[in-house]
């Protein structure tokens, strides 16, 4: 599947339907299931269609997992070469677990990402998983077989590629299947174009061409598009945008991107994080792992992504995403600790840390993305170490009001991304309080930092707008190891949050 971006780059494996195993097909992934453990003599069985593999087959790939003691363990992988009876050279069989993970989509989505990522070098796979479940086999798959080599030379390219087409094997490949297929191929493309942006280098990725490249996607799926650019916002008096961008020599932008949907459609607005890279300012952050600040424009390339994702599926959700792309840099023209600053909308905050700008720069566009009067705001971003501490690295944290940020929270975990609702405490608002304006924004205290920044930001959400903030700042970027279908590095996280979400309401109100 191939999509348009800086121009026709491929994201991923090309994704296709199959009752059987085809000719050109080189891999079979096939699923155990984990044997009962209450009877020491069983043994794994294989999760499988009807009619996908004759019972010869079948019982040739069964007699093969015997003999190499495999568990069905899920993310267990084993190889081996096929049965003669099978036209393919290899079987990788991944363990999906116990008969009962059979029904959860995240099980099956991590199983096919680790076998995924077990492929490089076959170049046409068939894959039994997706007559378990299509839908989470596609995305595992997908996912798993991302990379993103843009900036290796000849001297470390890999010498292996991930497969370049994966057929999906089904028991009827009808217009059901047809359709559940191409919404789990729209949304891993989705969430490959937010690893994208999450992945370039700060180098190549600044306020300016980030904006060209968002409306570059934007335009290519029908949305409208808007940039402010440093002029535009300074007319506009967006000071929080401004007053964090000041200090770079490569200035700030505002990007609107919009998917208009039908007549009393529901209005949904999305407000993103875009620091493109973040010293931390004036407040200058340690150089260990500063170079992980690549990805604090992980919010912003969520909702970009999302927000296109809405225009593919053609989602009967009107939804504009508001984003604000910022460098966080120290110089003799950068904001000062001290400083006050006049957000957009006239609410004045004094800077006390330069290196707490996101919530800064969301401020600004949480204002001009209320004045569209949206039923709903969601905003996300890499916005607090505290997050990490609070929740680890693979868990975000949603706030806002109670109603929608529960929906939140309950959505994302159908996806997979669990985000975990926190509080909003109120004692917290008094820790804001400002010397010299009318906010702060940082408490004088290292306590409750992740709901302390929330706090802060509901003080621009206009009343009556149903309203969550998902944090992201560690499920944004894997600084480890690759995990299911998780590579190191940028994640697209919260993009299949947001879209769950979007889908939820077009269907719901």
């Amino acid at each position: 599947m191939t999509r348009n971006d800086d121009v026709d780059r491929a994201r991923g494996p090309e994704l296709e339907l199959a009752t059987t195993i085809g000719k050109s097909d080189e891999a079979l992934v096939i699923g155990l299931i984990k044997a009962d453990s209450d009877d020491a003599a069983a043994e794994p069985t294989l999760a499988i269609g009807d009619g996908i593999l004759d019972d010869a087959q079948a019982e040739a790939i069964s007699n093969a997992i015997r003999r190499v003691g495999a568990s069905g363990g899920h993310g267990e992988i084993t190889k081996m070469p096929a049965p003669d009876s099978l036209d393919v050279g290899l079987v990788v069989a991944v363990g999906l677990g116990s008969a009962d993970d059979l029904d959860d989509a995240e099980q099956i989505r991590q199983a096919a990402g680790i076998a995924a990522r077990e492929l490089d070098g076959i170049g046409q796979v068939a894959t039994t998983l997706s007559s378990v479940q299509l839908g989470a086999a596609a995305e595992g798959h997908f996912l798993g077989a991302y990379r993103f080599d843009t900036f290796r030379s000849a001297k470390t390219q890999p010498k292996k590629n991930p497969p370049a087409r994966i057929t999906l094997l089904v028991e009827d490949k009808g217009k059901a299947a047809k359709a559940e297929l191409a919404h789990a191929a729209a949304v891993a493309d989705s969430v490959a174009i937010a690893r994208d942006f999450v992945n370039t280098p700060p180098s190549h990725l600044y306020p300016e061409e980030f904006a060209d490249r968002a409306v570059r996607l934007g335009s290519a799926v029908g949305l409208k598009v808007e940039v402010l650019d440093d002029k535009a916002l300074e007319k506009g008096a967006y000071g929080g945008i401004l007053g964090v961008g000041k200090g770079s020599s490569r200035l700030p932008r505002l990007v609107r991107l919009t998917h208009t949907g039908r007549k009393d459609a529901k209005k949904v607005a999305l407000v993103g994080k875009g620091i493109t890279f973040d010293t931390g300012g004036i407040s200058i952050k340690p150089a260990a792992n500063m170079d992980h600040m690549t990805s604090d424009m992980g919010g912003a390339a969520a909702v970009i992504a999302a927000t296109i994702l809405a225009a593919r599926l053609d989602l009967d959700v009107s939804v504009t995403a508001t984003v604000p792309m910022a460098e966080n840099m120290p110089s003799g023209t950068a904001q000062r600790p001290g400083d006050v600053l006049t957000q957009y909308g006239g609410t004045t905050v004094e800077v006390l840390n330069t290196d707490a700008e996101g919530r800064l720069v969301l401020a600004d566009a949480m204002v001009r993305a209320c004045e569209d009067d949206p039923d709903y705001l969601i905003d996300t971003a890499t916005l607090t170490g505290a997050q990490l501490v609070a929740l680890g690295s693979r868990t975000p944290g949603v706030m806002g009001t109670d109603e929608f940020r529960d929906r939140v929270a309950t959505l994302s975990a159908t996806v997979g991304e669990n985000a975990w609702a926190m509080p909003l405490p109120t004692e917290l608002r008094n820790d804001l309080k400002s010397r010299v304006a009318d906010l702060a924004n940082v408490t004088n205290n290292r306590n409750a930092g992740m709901l302390a920044a929330a706090v802060f930001l509901k003080e621009f959400v206009a009343s009556g707008v149903q309203w969550a903030h998902i944090d992201i700042a560690g499920p944004a970027f894997n600084t480890g190891g690759p995990w299911g279908y998780t590579p190191k590095g940028g994640t697209g996280v919260p993009v299949r949050t947001i879209a769950a979400v979007l889908e939820d309401i077009a269907a719901q109100g």
